[in-house]
């Protein structure tokens, strides 16, 4: 098993109104294996025409796919939902080939992103408005909810299941059709994903999937059209303010999840043992390649030096190597790029001060591994503290003062995820209300939870995906007013 099979033959094309078809011109993309470079696969390298035709499959579909009932939309959820379970393996492997993380990471990929399935089937049926009487007299007040109707999912690579997953699942709740554009570095889980749902039941064209190299063109021929109602992005800040903009001519609803620099805080009164865990899961989840990845470490000056030797060490000992193989821990970043952005990165630190307790550097080809890094002494101002790493790297600041930490917490234009350390709960409670960032972890690594509000504030973007929040990104309210005699 390595996953491929997941794919037929003719399942490596666009997926548009129920059909696979080639690219308008037969165009292709190489999928690289980021484990040593090679052409994993191909797939196809869709036109602004294909998004057009996606876009029109997707509108041709809508009116229907509204007026089905709430449980059915479920039940094809469910269904999906249960496919995936019994292709776990298969659908580990095949993003452990085109991403690099290891087969037990994206083991938990699968379950994490496949409960996002599973929440909104059960969502689907609980969406509902209100009926009261006018605090007046004289008539009734009547609020009901719609699908917002065509929308433009744009995916990353770093979680090529659960970023589809977040945002399929509460559009087919709700009601509403889409174009998936995903990242052309991870496409062939997402094509899986889109033969999944049709085995599952979704209707033609409620799904579009274009595969395609020409981003900035597609998603701006897209945003063009009077037709589409909906954005959702997950990627960088920079990408996000442009389609922001896009979408203001046709005021088009946009969800946005993006950038992030999370702090971790380690406070002098913590578990040192469990901050070390902690810190582990949220910093080499993905080998650090996610957004809610811990960025800056901040620890107490009192504990800061057994905290970063702890960490050196648990750091130091990882494995590199293929995301297949037994005995990995640690697989390759998703390119050439990455892993110059991550050494650029570390190497300015060291040059500006930073201590090197453990790794450094990048090992001899093939592949694009970077060594599990550890740094202390790291200057406030150094850009590893201010920009996202998206590598396996934690630098490392001390604080005196819990106001010191949190004016340095604080000191980022983004504001997604952070996290706690601390044994005192009206600190715990102080630190929760005056952290600006969407997420707040206390004395855990991991935040994500499909049950759960996802987002940030500020320069990480807007709206929610996940919990009880996250079907609202896809409804519109209607209010009608009823006169009664």
């Amino acid at each position: 098993m390595n996953g491929l099979e997941l794919l037929g033959p003719d399942q490596r094309g666009l997926f548009i109104g129920g059909s696979w078809r080639e690219a308008d011109g037969g165009a292709t993309i190489d999928v690289i294996d980021p484990a040593d470079g090679s052409v994993l696969a191909q797939v196809a390298d869709g036109t602004v025409e294909d998004g057009v035709a996606a876009l029109d499959a997707a509108v041709a579909a809508q009116a229907d796919w509204a007026r089905t009932a709430p449980r059915e939309r479920g039940e094809i959820l469910r269904r999906a939902f249960e496919l995936i379970n019994e292709r776990a393996d298969a659908f580990a492997h095949l993003m452990s080939l085109e991403m690099g993380k290891t087969v037990a990471e994206a083991k938990g990929e699968v379950t994490y992103g496949n409960e996002f399935f599973r929440w909104f089937s059960e969502e689907a049926v609980r969406v509902h408005g209100r009926w009261m009487q006018n605090p007046m007299g004289g008539s009734r007040l009547l609020t009901m909810k719609k699908p917002v109707g065509p929308c433009l999912f744009i995916t990353p690579w770093n979680f090529p299941l659960a970023m589809g997953t977040r945002k399929i699942g509460p559009a087919v709740a709700a009601g509403c059709t889409m174009v998936v554009k995903p990242a052309s570095q991870t496409p062939l889980t997402m094509l899986a994903l889109a033969a999944t749902l049709a085995e599952a039941g979704l209707p033609d064209g409620v799904l579009n999937v274009v595969t395609t190299s020409h981003t900035g063109e597609f998603s701006e021929r897209l945003q063009s059209d009077d037709r589409l109602r909906k954005v959702s992005f997950t990627g960088s800040t920079g990408v996000g303010r442009l389609l922001v903009k896009q979408s203001a001519d046709r005021l088009q609803r946009v969800s946005m999840e993006l950038g992030g620099n999370a702090p971790f805080l380690v406070f002098e009164d913590a578990d040192l043992d469990a901050a070390v865990d902690g810190a582990m899961t949220a910093k080499m989840r993905n080998m650090g390649e996610a957004c809610t990845a811990a960025n800056r470490f901040l620890v107490h000056s009192s504990v800061a030096a057994e905290f970063a030797e702890q960490l050196g060490k648990r750091m130091g000992a990882l494995t590199l190597g293929r995301g297949q193989d037994d005995g990995v821990d640690v697989g390759p970043l998703i390119d050439e790029k990455a892993v110059t952005t991550v050494s650029g990165l570390v190497d300015e630190a060291v040059e500006e001060g930073a201590t090197l307790v453990v790794g450094g550097g990048a090992p001899d080809g093939p592949g694009y591994f970077y060594h599990p890094t550890v740094l202390t002494d790291v200057p406030q101002d150094s850009r590893i503290n201010t920009e996202e790493i998206f590598g396996p790297v934690a630098p490392v600041t001390t604080f005196e003062t819990e106001e010191e930490a949190v004016r340095k917490a604080n000191d980022t234009e983004y504001g997604l995820s952070s996290y706690v350390y601390t044994r005192d709960l009206d600190r715990t409670i102080r630190l929760a209300e005056s952290l600006e960032f969407g997420m707040v972890g206390v004395n855990t690594g991991l935040i994500s939870n499909p049950a759960a509000p996802f987002g940030g504030v500020k320069a990480s973007g807007f709206g929610r995906e996940g919990g009880f929040e996250g079907i609202e990104e896809y409804l519109e309210t209607t209010y009608v007013a009823i006169p009664v005699s």
